[in-house]
């Protein structure tokens, strides 16, 4: 029996493959139609962002070309030779600094007020106990659908009788109350955050404000971030708003300056579009160096997912 069973373990020594050797199992391989559709994917993401690059490419090339350049067919994307003059040249037909100026006066306080109201309402409806609190969050988002060109004659008058026509107080006090969709953003966030914290601070005595302020805000840093954003870019490209309540030239913002000085040189496409870039390039450096807040907090706000 024991020389039976030897023989039977080196049969089976013999038969057993090495190790390392294949077994005759096929690899695992990436299926075709996955492959194909990840490069479809790209190519459609690769061609859409060549049409929404183009035509910022286009305006800051124009902006560096002379007129014959300007002119020339087919278009030549690479000015040869590059006219800087086409920037200076700017403020020689417009005071663009000083519209720029009163644009910050604008925006500043528009950003800083909005931030801070927004996000202290959403506290109050995402954590605060009331009766109605519901129903009052329902009409602030309520709000969201209606224009604001239903609106525009009856603010006008109100402002008329104040006497703010004229004045930048029109288009600084309304939006440094906040907004509905920044109220939005900002309850969706603070709705995340575990309510132990709140509970372990009032053991120990803190304030709503003192909650609000020490815990809430430094949590909510990238929602505020967002929300910071998106109240840059409503206030730095309102147009409709100077338009109707500022009538002095020097009050002009850069949407309306840059409005103005289409009016009185549009035979000048360089000098055109270095004042367009002038306007556009804040927008971008401030989305640029907020990128991954600004995502992350669309990200976490229920706006995505």
């Amino acid at each position: 029996m024991t020389a039976l069973n030897r023989s039977d373990d080196l049969s089976q020594d013999t038969i057993r493959p090495p190790a390392g050797a294949a077994t005759g199992t096929p690899a695992k391989r990436r299926p075709a139609s996955s492959l194909w559709r990840s490069l479809s994917t790209h190519l459609l993401l690769l061609i859409g962002c060549i049409f929404f690059a183009a035509p910022l490419l286009f305006m800051v090339s124009t902006s560096l070309k002379a007129m014959r350049q300007i002119t020339r067919f087919p278009p030549e994307w690479i000015p040869n030779p590059v006219i800087w003059g086409n920037y200076p040249g700017v403020f020689t037909y417009a005071p663009m600094h000083l519209y720029f100026i009163n644009t910050m006066i604008i925006v500043l306080p528009t950003v800083i007020g909005a931030t801070f109201i927004s996000s202290l309402t959403a506290y109050a409806f995402a954590r605060l106990r009331a009766p109605g609190k519901n129903f009052m969050f329902t009409l602030v988002l309520a709000t969201l659908m209606l224009p604001s060109v239903v609106t525009m004659v009856p603010t006008y008058v109100l402002f008329s009788k104040l006497g703010w026509v004229g004045t930048f107080l029109p288009l600084i006090i309304p939006p440094m109350t906040g907004g509905a969709f920044y109220i939005f953003l900002l309850r969706q966030f603070f709705m995340t955050i575990p309510r132990e914290l709140e509970d372990a601070a009032l053991i120990d005595g803190c304030s709503r404000f003192r909650i609000y302020w020490n815990i809430i805000l430094p949590l909510a840093k990238p929602v505020l971030a967002t929300v910071t954003i998106f109240a840059f870019m409503a206030a730095w490209n309102d147009y409709l708003g100077p338009l109707i309540y500022l009538g002095n030239r020097d009050q002009y913002t850069m949407s309306l300056g840059l409005q103005a000085f289409v009016q009185y040189q549009r035979r000048e496409w360089g000098m055109l579009m270095a004042a367009s870039t002038m306007m556009v390039l804040p927008i971008i450096l401030v989305f640029f160096f907020a990128q991954k807040s600004f995502v992350q907090g669309i990200t976490v706000t229920g706006l995505k997912g």
